[in-house]
């Protein structure tokens, strides 16, 4: 018989210990917690701080679990149940919107859409499906900036290109975009990505109400934003988005928004 590696078994031990104990732990308690030397204990919890499974707090020097582990938690809910249960729901709002809808996810420091309803209308249009969009600058990776621990860290580290001169490069600012997005519950894109052309996205929660993806619609400025006020979204549209979002949500588990 295979014999376990004892490494491995002390590092889910240190795992499961901060996921079912207070919020932080400092090193003593871990250590005496799982009977290890504090300098053992001190190893582990270094290299899972590496990996970014582990957080240290700077101030009280005590550890909790980190971002990484929020990447793994979600992965759980393979992004074809996600794109299941969004279908119906997606195809309403292209239809009530009369705009593009797309679904998007965390994927190498951008958005991966999975997938893409057309615009109801006989133009011509190319699917989408597996293109990558910005997280800094796009209605669908702004929201995922705001709600996802992980796509936040991966948006303010990454170079923030200006693709027009609309596009929100500097760190407050953006920050400041994500606190409203928080604050209104969704997040827009107006002539930041593309020119002419306007986004509204909003976010998707699954059953322990973790943020798992993104829903939004695009289309032409003259149509997503009022015609009396420039730059403003129509509400009804918001309301749409919106709407989608939290049935998605529902269906995945997540309750009332």
């Amino acid at each position: 018989m295979a014999r376990n590696i004892q490494s491995l078994e002390r590092a889910a031990a240190m795992l499961r210990l901060l996921a079912g104990g207070e919020r932080r732990l400092g090193l003593s308690d871990i250590a005496s917690s799982l009977g290890l030397a504090k300098g053992t204990a001190h190893g582990i919890l270094r290299t899972l701080q590496q990996e970014g499974f582990v957080e240290q707090d700077e101030a009280s020097g005590r550890y909790q679990l980190g971002a990484e582990l929020l990447r793994l938690g979600t992965t759980y809910l393979d992004v074809h149940e996600l794109r299941a249960r969004a279908l119906v729901w997606t195809d309403d709002l292209a239809r009530s919107s009369g705009e593009s809808v797309y679904l998007g996810v965390l994927h190498q420091q951008g958005v991966l859409i999975v997938h893409h309803v057309f615009r109801p209308d006989d133009s011509r249009q190319v699917l989408e499906i597996g293109a990558m969009q910005p997280l800094h600058s796009t209605a669908l990776g702004k929201v995922l900036s705001a709600y996802d621990p992980v796509a936040h860290s991966e948006a303010i580290e990454a170079d923030r290109k200006a693709f027009t001169e609309r596009t929100v490069c500097d760190l407050d600012a953006f920050e400041s975009i994500l606190d409203l997005t928080r604050a209104r519950g969704y997040a827009a894109d107006v002539e930041e990505t593309w020119e002419g052309v306007a986004s509204i996205a909003a976010p998707i929660h699954d059953r322990r109400r973790m943020p798992v993806g993104a829903v939004g619609i695009t289309g032409a400025v003259e149509r997503v934003c009022r015609p009396d006020e420039e730059g403003a979204l129509r509400p009804e549209l918001i309301a749409a988005v919106r709407d989608c979002a939290r049935a998605v949500s529902r269906d995945l588990g997540a309750g009332r928004f």
